[in-house]
């Protein structure tokens, strides 16, 4: 049983990861630095952007706009005129609601609060459920791979799924916040741009750099172009827009990070399991274990690891993956403690 108090102490890590401050004043005690395991963000961020020479006195160039939604589609198999970047994946997924996608609108949970959110009066189903909704007119929002218990979809079904969809005049919206450690689970090359399905496409997760604050919109050419004239001028600024070109041209990163990812999530398998977790999820940046998530989240916040649990589920703790051998001993060394 999880005690009352610890429950309500818990409560307040369960809306996102990330909250470094917040930790260091609940744990004072906490040895230093702190490790962050709470995101699931790549821990070693692409380094290019130190190289990279931009005019920030100069309003962002619509070129360099171009050029960097260029590199993008080229990143995810898509075609350009498809491609709409965005200042975050959040701010993507928040303006969903003014695309007129059709109604009722539902959403697969467990899943992104964001999801849930998005779209007005959005009905949460299981997944199981998605193929019997599919049958209906309306909007089916998912996650591909899904967060926190990484499942992953193969693009043929998630395409089927589609199909269904349009087949009753619904739309398909795919968050692939996670998909680019996976080389071939995005449904985006299948698309051909008439489908009614749009994808939300995250940089910072893969990359490392959450504070770039950009993400990606693909969709069919109407919607998309109607979505950038919302948007104005200036999405964006001039450094997401440089590093971000940057990033995605640089194949063979992306190629190396890719099997890197992979074989840190085997590396800390192996320490969950040793401990008695048994690892959830094909997404390499993070793993779900159930526990007594209270008590583990904060035996390690009481070792400076800062991981996330969940309200909805309190047996679900959701650890990302360290960066380095030494990060991951320490996790080992903590889940040994008590």
């Amino acid at each position: 049983m999880i005690d009352e108090h610890a429950v309500t102490a818990l409560t307040d890590w369960t809306v996102h990861g990330g909250r470094l401050s917040d930790a260091q004043r609940a744990f004072p005690g906490a040895p230093m630095p702190w490790l962050d395991l709470s995101t699931g963000i790549n821990p070693e961020p692409w380094r290019g952007f130190g190289e990279l020479e931009f005019d920030w006195q100069r309003l962002p160039d619509e070129v360099a706009l171009h050029a960097l939604e260029t590199a993008a589609a080229t990143c995810f198999g898509a075609r350009s005129q498809q491609v709409l970047a965005l200042p975050g994946t959040e701010f993507g997924l928040r303006g969903l609601a003014s695309l007129g996608l059709p109604a009722p609108f539902r959403h697969v949970w467990p899943g992104y609060r964001t999801h849930a959110e998005a779209l007005p009066e959005s009905e949460a189903i299981p997944f199981e459920a998605v193929m019997m909704k599919a049958a209906q007119r309306g909007t089916i929002v998912l996650a591909n791979p899904s967060n926190p218990d990484g499942r992953l979809v193969t693009p043929a079904d998630l395409l089927d799924l589609a199909r269904r969809l349009a087949k009753a005049g619904g739309w398909l919206v795919v968050d692939e916040a996670f998909v680019d450690a996976h080389a071939d689970h995005s449904i985006v090359p299948l698309l051909d741009g008439s489908e009614p399905v749009i994808v939300t496409r995250s940089f910072g997760k893969f990359f490392g750099l959450a504070g770039v604050r950009l993400g990606f919109a693909v969709g069919p050419a109407e919607t998309i172009a109607r979505w950038r004239s919302a948007l104005g001028s200036w999405p964006l600024s001039a450094a997401a827009i440089a590093i971000g070109t940057a990033a995605y041209a640089d194949t063979g990163w992306i190629a190396a990070t890719r099997s890197t990812l992979f074989e840190r999530a085997g590396a800390m398998d192996g320490v969950l399991r040793r401990h008695g977790l048994e690892p959830t999820g094909a997404c390499p940046q993070f793993r779900l274990v159930e526990c007594d998530a209270a008590q583990c989240f904060e035996r390690l916040a009481g070792a400076g690891i800062l991981t996330r649990p969940f309200d909805y589920e309190p047996r679900w703790l959701r650890l990302g993956v360290p960066a380095a051998a030494d990060e991951l001993d320490r996790l080992d060394r903590a889940l040994g403690h008590g």
